[in-house]
């Protein structure tokens, strides 16, 4: 009987030969990500015990990303106890503003993912990084506390769910509506921790930036990750990015999964998440005459230049809704520079947006673009639950950066392929 890839990576880092679905096992860690939110709360922990260390801080790769540039006294707190604990453990892989960006993005980015490794952050996004051909997940404070002091963590063997994603994607849908295609089949709990691997042509002909959109979206299925084999896409995007000795795994033709689903794309339309969960999603050209406030384009789902290339495509030599406002934040730094040296910003100004410095911001209702009571905003983002992007009684619709500009030029809920030739 063969293995999966998940079940592969995590028998080479806990010194075996074989795992199977609902084992218990400690795994060796290769990188632990810590941002401004729950990585304070973790070094609280370890000092409170006499166990302020960390196992390697090599493997140690810390982003402040949710709060910063700081918008009060208390994320100024939290981001200054953060360098402070950098500084005391000589950490040396830290993001400052002006280099930084979501943690999501920065990761691969910076070649920190390599395929068969292990990632662990305290954070539900950290599924992300699977895209890449790792088993990356998010956890708690306390774990995350484990696994800065120790470098290892215990997990439970995940079964595996496989999605056959094949067809022809249709113009105008992207991998944003795959992923809330799969998410809205299945619900918010379809997946519980289970590996969500994504196998198939459509994915094989999809760019690295895509898939990491795909991946980042299975937590809001409830799977412990999201994974893909690495190919020859992986390893030409890495190249450049690390000198690092990596390790490919793919899962075996005889592998066992608890489950399989097969989703032709070549019929899916762009799709709209509607409030207040991912999962439900309805076809953008239905959703009638639903006016927003605010459109958002950016976070760890679609920030990264790709999808501010998509946008721009749409806002260029047009100007958006005098009704609302958009917002477009780039994921990185290096996004931020990529796309000014583009020319986008220049499209997105002249449309009347505004962009801001790479930040999660507005997409946790944290700032720079929070929702008052009664606001409605279409967001690229990946979670739309009440009170996700400010006040409770707003309403956050979920979609493709294509589906976003589109809808900033209208004012309302509006199909992209009304503006694509």
């Amino acid at each position: 009987m063969g293995m999966t890839i998940t079940e592969k990576i995590l028998a080479a880092h806990c010194g075996r030969d074989v795992v199977r679905p609902g084992e218990l096992i400690s795994a060796k860690l290769d990188v632990v990500m810590c941002h401004d939110v729950t990585t304070p709360p973790a070094v609280s922990m370890l000092e409170k015990r006499g166990m302020d260390r960390v196992f390697d801080p090599d493997k140690i790769v810390v982003i402040p990303d949710h709060f910063v540039p700081n918008k009060d006294i208390k994320s100024a707190e939290l981001a200054k106890r953060l360098r402070e604990w950098v500084r005391r453990h000589d950490i040396k892989n830290y993001y400052e503003v002006g280099r930084n960006g979501v943690c999501h993005t920065v990761l691969p980015e910076d070649g920190w993912v390599l395929p068969g490794t292990t990632i662990v952050s305290g954070d539900s996004h950290t599924c992300t990084h699977g895209a890449l051909g790792a088993f990356s997940t998010g956890v708690g404070s306390t774990d995350l506390a484990a696994a800065i002091y120790s470098g290892e963590l215990w997990f439970r063997v995940p079964e595996s769910y496989r999605f056959n994603v094949v067809g022809s994607l249709p113009k105008g849908v992207y991998s944003k509506d795959i992923i809330l295609e799969v998410i809205r089949r299945l619900g918010v709990d379809g997946a519980n921790y289970m590996a969500m691997e994504f196998i198939g042509p459509v994915i094989d002909e999809l760019s690295i930036e895509a898939r990491l959109s795909i991946t980042n979206m299975a937590i809001e299925a409830g799977g412990k990750s999201g994974i893909i084999n690495p190919d020859e896409k992986t390893v030409a995007y890495l190249n450049g990015r690390t000198d690092k000795h990596f390790k490919v795994y793919s899962s075996d033709p005889d592998a066992v999964y608890a489950k399989e689903m097969t989703i032709d794309v070549t019929t899916l339309e762009p799709l709209v998440a509607y409030p207040h969960l991912p999962s439900n999603g309805k076809k953008t050209a239905e959703s009638g005459d639903v006016t927003v406030d605010q459109v958002y384009i950016g976070s760890c789902t679609n920030g990264r230049i790709e999808d501010l290339r998509i946008a721009a495509s749409i806002l260029k030599g047009r100007t958006i809704a005098d009704t609302i406002r958009c917002i477009v934040v780039p994921a990185s730094t290096k996004v931020w520079r990529q796309a000014n040296k583009e020319g986008l910003f220049d499209i997105f100004a002249d449309a009347g947006c505004v962009v801001s410095s790479p930040t999660c911001g507005a997409c946790l209702g944290g700032w720079m673009g929070v929702l008052a009571a009664g606001e409605k905003c279409v967001s690229t983002t990946n979670r739309n639950f009440v009170g996700r992007m400010g006040s409770p009684d707003s309403e956050v619709y979920l979609a493709s950066p294509a589906t976003a500009a589109a809808t900033a030029v209208t004012g309302r809920i509006t199909d992209p392929r009304v503006f694509i030739s």
